[in-house]
């Protein structure tokens, strides 16, 4: 019997840069011409792995950059480590950096019998927050009952860990603004001022970089958005200004800026500041019992 190739499958990774280690996630496959795969890095999207070579019980694989500062692919060397993987990464400055890969969860068939007691998140006030990037401007503040990000600064993510969950969402945005709300600290849902523009996996209400909304349900900039969350394992449902956009719908695995890969764990909400201005009138998480 041919034994399986261990680098197939889905894989939650965290590249152990010194002093600041950070998560990323990739899947590989077999597809007609071999090899074939896709990768989320440390920001940005999922994108296409170019190149594989394999060489005894390692892996070499690479594709190019995105946003990363750098003009060189991005390489890794990957080899079994039990049911994972460890490697190695050429970080932007050139050095090398090693990496460990879990495979990622299995989710199916995942229900919630029974949902728990509303929680209202901006009513708690800043004590039930905390800044993703201490070292980052503070934009944030809660006025007349509406949390709000006045400029470009620190994430806020909740003290508060999730697993699934209901999300009820009203919020509004400046011409021209950018945010998003991150599920568990690892999925984000796009926050976008395109109304009347397209439906991609950067617009309005995606998943970013990997569901693409069913349309853009957006509303011009200054009007209040009103999303309706559910993500129950990574299955999510969502529902924009009382347009169902994602129905039950499988996210394949963490997006960029993630605060970690652990996806088997509970993880926090937490909204995108580094970007541009967002107020948040209501934001009530409702968590499975």
């Amino acid at each position: 019997m041919e034994r399986a190739n261990p680098f197939l499958g889905r894989w939650d990774a965290t590249i152990e840069r010194p002093g600041r280690a950070f998560p990323t996630w990739f899947e590989i496959e077999e597809g007609p011409d071999g090899l074939r795969g896709r990768l989320v890095g440390e920001v940005g999207s999922a994108r296409p792995i170019e190149r594989f070579q394999l060489e005894g019980g390692r892996l070499r694989f690479a594709l190019k950059p995105q946003y990363e500062p750098r003009k060189t692919d991005l390489e890794f060397v990957a080899e079994a480590d039990g049911e994972g993987l460890r490697g190695t990464f050429l970080d932007n400055d050139g050095s090398t950096v090693a990496w460990t890969a879990k495979r990622a969860p299995d989710f199916a068939g995942r229900k919630v019998e029974a949902w728990g007691e509303p929680i209202d998140l901006i009513a708690q006030g800043l004590d039930a927050w905390t800044a993703r990037s201490p070292e980052a401007p503070f934009c944030w503040s809660i006025q007349d009952g509406m949390l709000a990000n006045s400029g470009v600064g620190s994430d806020l993510v909740t003290k508060a860990r999730f697993g699934d969950f209901r999300l009820e969402a009203e919020y509004s945005y400046p011409q021209g603004s950018n945010s998003g709300i991150y599920l568990r600290g690892r999925y984000e849902m796009q926050i976008l001022d395109d109304a009347g523009g397209g439906n991609g996996v950067g617009n309005s209400g995606a998943i970013y970089g990997f569901l693409a909304p069913k349309v853009n349900a957006a509303r011009p900039a200054g009007e209040w958005q009103r999303a309706e969350i559910e993500l129950v394992g990574r299955t999510v449902t969502i529902v924009l200004n009382g347009v169902t956009i994602h129905d039950h719908a499988e996210i394949p695995g963490i997006t960029g800026g993630a605060l970690d890969s652990d996806e088997a764990e509970p993880g926090p909400l937490f909204l995108q500041g580094d970007h541009g201005p967002v107020t948040f009138r209501r934001l009530v998480v409702t968590p499975a019992r």
